[in-house]
């Protein structure tokens, strides 16, 4: 695969497809598109985090002025997969307060008394923001299958309802990027050792981790059955190689950038008079930079 990445050849060379639904198919050591080094990737990814800035800036304004569009993030992925390292080497890149972060743990017992989608629905982004949501609805077609805690027939069925939940947020200006942080077992088994031996690092460790690897083969079933069945037109899956974390961080940089640019969100127009309320602030004494200033602030 080429070297290149150009807006089609990231989002075209990393997307789910129904073929390609096996993560055993991909590799999470691969570098198919972008940097090959650490080094590169740092450069690159400074050179993403001006981009993102500017569109950031500019879907939040799009909001401010009665916009509807807002883009989500989701993250899926194994634990020690890297999902709070990507949000904070990725969403750490724009500013923080057009951002909307939601993490999703073991539903409460309110959030049981209702529908799965119901704690989902109150963490949509609001219009202009970028939301990321540290795993998300598809727990409920993961763990709940994995640890059997509803019937073969409850999660099944949860596939065309979360097609349809996700169109509707389409509909509603919601673009998608669900990118699975797709680990190998060796990566996972070196993370959690580096967690039992950093002090710093113990609190991220829970002895549940080890039963959750004996389950390994049915979440890479589970997986790939998410792939298969959830990744629409309105909605793509994309499959980011993360046992390199300097790797999964530029790709989903550089997914998001892309994600962005082809929403292309723009400035509004002002609706006023830029040359009247101009003249106004000189009438009341507020001189451009250099012309008259005589402030300690402005020399």
């Amino acid at each position: 695969m080429g070297g290149g990445d150009s807006r089609a050849e990231v989002l075209d060379l990393l997307r789910a497809r129904p073929d390609q639904a096996e993560p055993a198919v991909w590799d999470p050591r691969a570098t198919p598109v972008g940097p090959r080094t650490k080094a590169e990737a740092r450069q690159r990814m400074a050179g993403l985090a001006t981009r993102l800035r500017q569109l950031q800036e500019a879907l939040y304004a799009e909001g401010a002025h009665g916009g509807r569009r807002r883009v989500l993030v989701v993250l899926q992925g194994m634990d020690t997969a890297g999902k709070g390292g990507t949000i904070r080497h990725v969403a750490g890149l724009v500013n923080p307060q057009g951002l909307h972060i939601a993490s999703f743990g073991p539903p409460t017992p309110e959030e049981l008394r209702h529908h799965f989608l119901w704690r989902v629905r109150r963490q949509v982004p609001p219009p202009g923001r970028i939301g990321v949501f540290d795993r998300s609805h598809y727990e409920d077609v993961l763990v709940a299958r994995v640890e059997n805690l509803v019937p073969e027939r409850v999660w099944r069925g949860r596939y065309a309802e979360i097609n349809r939940f996700e169109a509707g947020l389409v509909d509603q200006g919601v673009t998608f990027l669900k990118c699975f942080l797709h680990l190998s077992r060796e990566e996972q088994c070196a993370r959690l050792l580096a967690r039992l031996d950093r002090p710093t690092k113990r609190w991220k460790y829970r002895p549940e981790d080890v039963v959750t690897r004996e389950t390994w083969d049915a979440y890479q079933r589970a997986y790939a059955d998410v792939l298969l069945h959830c990744s629409t037109a309105a909605a793509p899956w994309y499959v980011v190689p993360a046992d390199r974390k300097w790797y999964r961080n530029w790709v989903v940089a550089r997914l998001l950038t892309a994600v962005l640019t082809e929403v292309a969100p723009s400035f509004p127009e002002p609706d006023f008079d830029v040359a009247a309320e101009r003249a106004r602030l000189m009438a009341v004494g507020c001189a451009p930079a250099g012309e008259g200033r005589t402030d300690a602030a402005n020399p």
